[in-house]
C-alpha cells in the first residue's frame, strides 16, 4: 500500500522521484527570473536619470537665452548700461588708547619771556635801561650779579656799568672760573669789595641799586652789546697789577680797562 504525505517544499504526489535533474531546473529557475528583473529595473532607473539630466539642461540653457536676451534690449535702445564695479577697500580697524591723549600747550613763561625781549628794545642804552621793570625781589644770583655792578661801577655812565656785568657773565660761562654769578663774585681775591667773603650792605632803596638791576638783566639776557666785548679781567686806570702785562687789553671804558 502507498501512502501519500505533504513535502517541505509542497505538496507532490505519493511516489514521485525529484531526480538530480529536476532539482537543477526548478533551483536555477528563480534566479534567472530575479536576474531579468533587476536588469529591467535598472534600465528604467537609467532613463529616468537621463529624462532628469535633459531636462535641468533644458532649463538652463532658457534661463541663459532670457538673459541674453534682456541683455541685448538695453543695447538696442542705444543707451549703454555700465554695471557699478564695486571697489574694494580696506577694512580699517580703529585703534583705542587705554591713555588720555592731550597735545602739549606752550609754556606761557616762554611766550612771556619772548613777548618781553620783543618789548625790551631801544635806540640806545639809555632808553633800554629805562624801558627795563625793576622787580622787588630777584633771585640770588641776579643779587650778585647786580652787586658786583652796585661796588664795582655804580658812579660810572651806563656803559661802563655793562661792562663790569659782562665780565662775571663771560667768567661764569668760560670754563676757567666758577660756573655761576655768586661763585664769581665771591671768588677768593678777585673782588676788591668782597670781604671776608662777605657782600657789604646794600642801600636798596636808592636809584643806584635799582639801576644796577635793571642793568644786571640786560647783561643776563644779551639785550645789548658791551664793548667789554669777551673780557675777563679789569682793573681800574689808576692801579697797575702785575697780572696786566700777561694780558691783552681789549677796551678802556670810562674808569675801567678791560683784558682778555
Amino acid at each position: 500500500m502507498v501512502s501519500s504525505g505533504k513535502h517541505a517544499d509542497g505538496w507532490r504526489p505519493a511516489g514521485l522521484k525529484l531526480d538530480q535533474s529536476y532539482n537543477a531546473t526548478n533551483a536555477t529557475g528563480p534566479s534567472l527570473r530575479l536576474s531579468s528583473s533587476t536588469a529591467l529595473l535598472n534600465e528604467i532607473m537609467s532613463r529616468k536619470t537621463n529624462i532628469v539630466s535633459f531636462a535641468v539642461i533644458a532649463v538652463t540653457l532658457s534661463m541663459t537665452f532670457a538673459g541674453a536676451g534682456s541683455s541685448g534690449a538695453f543695447a538696442q535702445q542705444g543707451e549703454s548700461v555700465d554695471n557699478p564695479q564695486l571697489s574694494l577697500t580696506e577694512e580699517r580697524v580703529p585703534v583705542f588708547v587705554s591713555e588720555e591723549v592731550a597735545q602739549p600747550l606752550p609754556d606761557s613763561s616762554d611766550n612771556q619771556q619772548d613777548s618781553d625781549g620783543d618789548k625790551l628794545r631801544a635806540g640806545s642804552l639809555k632808553k633800554l635801561i629805562a624801558k627795563v621793570p625793576t622787580p622787588d625781589q630777584i633771585s640770588p644770583e641776579m643779587e650778585c650779579l647786580a652787586g658786583a655792578i652796585y661796588f664795582e661801577s655804580r658812579g660810572e655812565p651806563a656803559a661802563g656799568q655793562l661792562a663790569v656785568a659782562q665780565v662775571v657773565v663771560n667768567r661764569a660761562g668760560s670754563g676757567l672760573f666758577p660756573s655761576d654769578y655768586c661763585g664769581v663774585v665771591y671768588q677768593r681775591s678777585q673782588f676788591s669789595f668782597v670781604k671776608n667773603g662777605r657782600m657789604p650792605t646794600i642801600k636798596r632803596n636808592t636809584i643806584a641799586w635799582k639801576r644796577a638791576k635793571k642793568i644786571a638783566r640786560i647783561a643776563h639776557e644779551g639785550l645789548w652789546d658791551s664793548n667789554a666785548g669777551d673780557a675777563l679781567y679789569f682793573h681800574a686806570k689808576y692801579v697797575r697789577p702785575s697780572w696786566s702785562r700777561r694780558k691783552q687789553a681789549l677796551a678802556t671804558i670810562d674808569t675801567h680797562i678791560f683784558y682778555r
